[in-house]
């Protein structure tokens, strides 16, 4: 293995001012306890009724799942690094962190892609759910996830200086000792041009759906018009800064830190309130799983379509 001379590497970070430092700290635990308490109790609430029963919120348990598993790759390392003089990460987590970071992302861009289908196909009857996601979409988005495991064989050979606040791809790949050229064309072709692709697909779907629904009543048109405008946020939210990520060339990107905290930390913080905890059936089901005690009887719990919540 060519990386034998390099056993850790140096975080930079977001900052080397210490109030700033500090202030990320703050900043960032806070996003990571919404983070958590925000999806964990989602994810508890659908196993344990009968919302698991209907597809679109297996969907979104799948989300709060992937989004606590893609932020909690991230997440733990940044908030103690702020406060450490010295950011350190050892050759193994380092490459593990990448991996994972990119296999639950990708994953995410797979839900998020299920959720906006699942909306189409309430509102436009459209064709079978396989016909959009074929095996072919679904080995694009493994591919995306497992080709940065090509890095793990490149030469480190010094320095072992990383500008960013994790280990990502092309900050990775400006330390290795050897010409990455065809392995960044790669990472354009994989991750950039699937997040481009994926995210015309679902503004496309959108646009389908909002078209759709002139012929709708007006209450339905404007439930449905608040409901697609926040999912559409959240899309732009999460690729904007995928794209602008992944798809420059290595040496172009000076912002990608800031980038990269869209999709790592901002987006899986709104993601419950805008998927999930603004839905009624939801509301109902956390009243019934979390505060069961108060509730009198043992009627069924009533769950209705979740196209109803977006048209009724």
């Amino acid at each position: 293995m060519g990386h034998e001379n390099i056993t850790e590497f140096i975080l930079l970070g977001l900052s080397r001012d210490e109030d700033v430092e500090v202030a990320c700290f703050v900043l960032f635990s806070l996003c990571y306890i919404a983070i958590l308490s925000g999806n964990l109790p989602i994810l508890f609430t659908i196993t344990g009724s009968l919302l698991r029963e209907q597809p679109m919120y297996i969907f979104l348990s799948c989300l709060s799942f992937i989004d606590v598993c893609f932020t909690s790759t991230v997440a733990p390392k940044l908030i103690t690094d702020s406060l450490a003089q010295r950011k350190t990460i050892s050759y193994n987590s380092c490459m593990a962190q990448m991996f994972y970071a990119h296999f639950f992302g990708a994953a995410e861009i797979f839900i998020l892609v299920a959720v906006a289908y699942d909306h189409y196909a309430a509102i436009c009857r459209p064709l079978r759910y396989t016909a959009i996601m074929s095996r072919q979409v679904c080995y694009a988005l493994v591919v995306a996830s497992i080709h940065v495991l090509v890095i793990t064989v490149l030469p480190f050979c010094g320095p072992n200086q990383i500008d960013h606040y994790c280990c990502d791809v092309y900050p990775l790949l400006k330390l290795a000792c050897t010409d990455t050229s065809l392995l960044v064309i790669a990472i354009i072709a994989t991750t950039g041009m699937l997040s481009i692709l994926t995210f015309v697909a679902l503004v496309i779907s959108y646009i389908i759906i909002l078209s759709t629904l002139r012929t709708r009543s007006s209450e339905g048109r404007r439930k449905a018009l608040s409901t697609c405008g926040t999912h559409v946020t959240v899309v732009f939210m999460f690729f904007l800064p995928l794209i602008f990520t992944y798809v420059p060339m290595a040496h172009s990107v000076s912002n990608d830190k800031v980038f990269s905290l869209f999709y790592t930390m901002i987006a899986p913080m709104f993601n419950p309130l805008i998927y999930t905890l603004r839905n009624i059936d939801m509301k109902n089901a956390m009243r019934r799983v979390w505060c069961r005690h108060r509730l009198k009887g043992n009627e069924p719990l009533v769950v209705q379509p979740f196209a109803g919540s977006v048209l009724s």
